[in-house]
């Protein structure tokens, strides 16, 4: 008896755990002219995939992934329509190098910040460069880290989800 009651208990566990990973945290981020946007309000996008990247500006390979992304970025666009939204978890004293870091990048995307790390704790995320692909409001796929070519994979699971 005690065995069975440990089984569904692993297994609720198991489902609460799997499906909590999916779901779009209500938490609040900022755009970078200061307005604040609940992270939930992305499943609003209808059929249109997000993939957002949780990067800073003192992560070299979260550079390289956007800087890459960036460049194919009107490419990608055409083979498969999706909003690319890249959200620093730049903290307090590292946060105000954000806006003037970009701008200079010239990146074609929407930038956000997380700066008390808020969302990031909600979607139990530890180290970055980390994307997600949202599609009707649940997370479908998510990375750890960047290899150049990582991209590429990104890009497919874009297109076969």
């Amino acid at each position: 008896m005690m065995k069975k009651n440990y089984l569904l208990a692993a297994l609720l566990f198991s489902v609460y755990f799997t499906s909590a990973q999916n779901f779009l945290p209500d938490v609040n981020i900022k755009s970078l002219s200061g307005k604040t946007v609940s992270f939930a309000s992305f499943a609003n996008n209808n059929d249109t995939a997000i993939i957002v990247s949780l990067w800073a500006t003192w992560c070299i390979p979260c550079i390289l992934e956007l800087e890459t992304i960036s460049e194919q970025y009107e490419e990608k666009q055409k083979e498969t329509p999706f909003k690319f939204i890249a959200i620093s978890i730049d903290d307090a004293r590292t946060s105000q190098r954000v806006k003037p870091f970009v701008r200079g990048k010239g990146w074609p995307f929407e930038i956000y910040l997380d700066t008390n790390s808020d969302l990031k704790r909600a979607l139990n995320i530890n180290d970055v460069p980390h994307i997600l692909i949202i599609k009707k409001g649940e997370i479908i796929y998510q990375h750890n880290g960047y290899v150049a070519g990582n991209e590429e994979e990104l890009f497919e699971k874009l297109k076969s989800n």
